[in-house]
């Protein structure tokens, strides 16, 4: 199969296209090729001529708080983008698989969200997904629209990033427990994509490991799986912190319909673990 991935030279974008590559799979364009999602004209011109069998949509602009600071350009990017792809999917007759959020829910509730739980962004960022999974819908019967969470990988600027880097520059480590999701390992995630698109059984999905924890368990266990036990981890709260996005409190998610058809994520702890081993090795 042709597979179009936007967004490949991101740390899940680099790991979905190893993975889908070593199944046999036909990865394009080459990062040189991508295109301006905010382009229409030009996000169907390349789909005209690339002629994917499936395009899995991952571009994204997921600075949340530069999201906050300028939401018309979140809007534009994770919205308006989003349609674009949708608008050549539906021109070429294609499927998509578009990658959303968390924060597209309140974090109100008291248990983890279904897949059908009611959405309801109180961020910038969190709507502006919403918005691509809205077009998404209206324009394509063939989908798979698949949220996710607290996404760690090797570099970039992800939370277990920011952890090690403060851990080990000897900075003081300041993190809150109050806000709680889902932690979810880039390589898990690539992994479970790739054997979600091969059911093709369209639909919305949860794709996250296993659990939820607090930023502040979560800092906790990956400093103790890199071996920083010594690290000390000073607790606070949202209300401590100033900062242009509000992030939902609590927004872990269940995979129920993907564990229905056999894809389930290891628990988070095993999977800071796995990461932690594969990168002091």
């Amino acid at each position: 199969m042709r597979i179009l991935i936007t967004g490949a030279d991101g740390r899940l974008g680099a790991r979905l296209w190893q993975t889908l590559e070593a199944q046999g799979h036909e990865i394009i364009p080459s990062l040189a090729m991508q295109p301006d999602i905010t382009q229409l004209d030009a996000v169907r011109d390349f789909a005209r001529q690339a002629r994917p069998d499936l395009v899995m949509h991952l571009a994204a602009y997921t600075d949340v708080d530069g999201c906050a600071k300028d939401p018309d350009l979140a809007l534009r990017v994770n919205g308006i983008g989003t349609q674009h792809v949708a608008l050549a999917c539906q021109a070429l007759g294609v499927p998509m698989c578009y990658v959303s959020t968390n924060e597209v829910f309140d974090g109100e509730a008291k248990t983890a969200y279904m897949e059908y739980a009611p959405t309801r962004p109180i961020n910038p960022y969190g709507y502006s997904k919403w918005v691509g999974e809205q077009a998404v819908r209206e324009l394509l019967p063939r989908h798979y629209i698949v949220r996710t969470a607290w996404l760690f990988a090797p570099g970039g600027a992800n939370f277990c990033q920011k952890v090690l880097a403060k851990a080990r520059s000897g900075q003081q480590l300041v993190v809150v427990t109050d806000e709680i999701g889902s932690p979810t390992y880039a390589d898990d995630l690539a992994e479970a994509l790739a054997a979600l698109v091969a059911t093709q059984r369209f639909g919305t999905y949860h794709l996250v490991n296993e659990g939820k924890a607090s930023r502040y368990e979560f800092a906790r266990h990956i400093l103790d799986s890199f071996g920083l036990r010594h690290v000390r981890v000073q607790p606070a709260v949202l209300a401590d912190f100033k900062r242009a996005s509000r992030p939902p409190r609590f927004s872990p998610l269940r995979n129920f319909q993907a564990a229905h058809v056999g894809i389930r994520l290891r628990p988070w702890q095993e999977a800071v673990e796995a990461f932690a081993a594969r990168e002091l090795a």
